[in-house]
């Protein structure tokens, strides 16, 4: 394929739906009602061009057709479908397992109605744990039940595995990110505002660079408070169960997530990421804004997705169930995705044929770097060509 030719898209809205029957009913809107999920996306295909090969995008919480890279990649000759769950743009009741089948059934859509003879997955940010555990459960399913007991359907969906995968701009897992964002100093979840101060890195008295003592102390207390966090959940989930009846699930807030040391500091693990800032603006602002990592959650939510303890989705341990072939591409600015956690999943991987590569100056986005945008385009088109999946 020609890396240099550009092509117009067209843009179509895709519709995929399926039964399911599920022990706990989710009540959270039309996407899973009435024992039908539904499924939205986009597919972006480049006029004129034919192709065997489906790329796709996915996040388990939103939709990424107005990110840069799915586009372009369009642009480029590929076809590339931007998947959405049936979470999408509400993460609040979240369950991994059920994101796992949901792209099972565009995968299975794509091969079956579409009729694409190769699927590479494209794991972008939060897309990156997901599209992992999805592909070591399509080649070896194991997983039965979510983490608070209930059975879910990934065993039973016959999930069809990926070609090939690109990990690009993701971490390890959101579960693994949000322990290390959290705000450690929260004594009372009930008042945001009782604090312990030696551990608060907005108060002005806590200056970095951060000591290695300081760091250790306040990595442990994260732990320990996603971890109180998480007993606090069993035991109101076993609470319920024990009185019986139609209450079966609640919802919380947890305040004051976003409290990432490196968003400060820029000697822990330095890259070439902007200090001061987020890619949710100012941090200490997203600490206790509204659209924080778990800042609303269900019970299930929570074990599935935000406890490191308890999720199935980390890319680690999913990274070494898979065998296709990977590319793993790290951005070197990224100010949402910490700089090891590419380095962590490459070198997890199962995949005989692996490959990492770092764009020098990306930021997470692309943001005002059309060049960098380029430099990612042709080296997933190369790496895809070499390995004939470009169709």
């Amino acid at each position: 394929m020609n890396a240099a030719m550009k092509y117009e898209t067209q843009a179509e809205w895709v519709h995929v739906q399926f039964a399911e029957k599920a022990t706990f009913k989710a009540v959270y809107g039309f996407a899973g009602s009435l024992g039908t999920v539904h499924l939205e996306g986009i597919r972006y295909t480049p006029k004129g061009r034919n192709s065997k090969t489906l790329l796709i995008y996915m996040h388990p919480a939103t939709t990424l057709q107005l990110l840069p890279m799915p586009r372009a990649m369009a642009e480029h000759g590929l076809h590339v479908l931007c998947a959405g769950s049936r979470y999408a743009r509400n993460d609040s009741a979240l369950i991994m397992e059920n994101v796992v089948v949901d792209l099972g059934a565009y995968v299975r859509h794509a091969r079956e109605i579409w009729g694409y003879e190769k699927i590479v997955l494209a794991g972008w940010s939060g897309g990156g744990s997901l599209s992992l555990m999805y592909q070591s459960q399509a080649e070896r399913p194991s997983i039965t039940h979510t983490p608070a007991g209930d059975p879910c359907h990934i065993m039973a969906a016959g999930l069809l595995p990926a070609d090939a995968f690109i990990f690009q701009a993701a971490h390890v897992s959101r579960a693994v990110t949000f322990a290390d964002w959290i705000d450690p100093s929260v004594i009372d979840e009930n008042d945001p505002d009782l604090r312990d101060p030696d551990l608060d890195i907005y108060n002005p008295a806590i200056k970095p660079p951060y000591s290695a003592e300081f760091l250790a102390r306040f990595r442990a207390a994260q732990l320990a408070r996603v971890r109180r966090r998480t007993a606090w959940v069993r035991d109101t989930l076993e609470m319920l169960k024990r009185k019986g009846g139609n209450e079966i699930e609640r919802g919380f807030v947890t305040h004051r997530t976003m409290a990432e040391p490196r968003f400060l500091d820029g000697t822990i693990e330095p890259n070439d990421r902007p200090i001061g800032t987020c890619f949710m603006g100012v941090p200490e602002t997203a600490n206790n804004g509204p659209i924080g990592l778990a800042r609303f959650s269900t019970l299930r939510s929570w074990l599935s997705q935000w406890s490191p303890d308890d999720t199935h989705a980390h890319g680690e341990k999913s990274a070494a169930g898979i065998s296709v072939p990977m590319l793993a591409i790290e951005h070197s600015a990224d100010d949402a995705v910490p700089k090891p956690h590419t380095r962590r999943i490459f070198e997890a991987a199962a995949s005989r044929d692996k490959t990492m590569e770092v764009i020098k100056g990306a930021n997470h986005y692309f943001v005002g770097q059309p060049e960098l945008l380029k430099q990612a385009v042709n080296l997933c088109l190369g790496w895809m060509e070499e390995r004939r999946l470009l169709g």
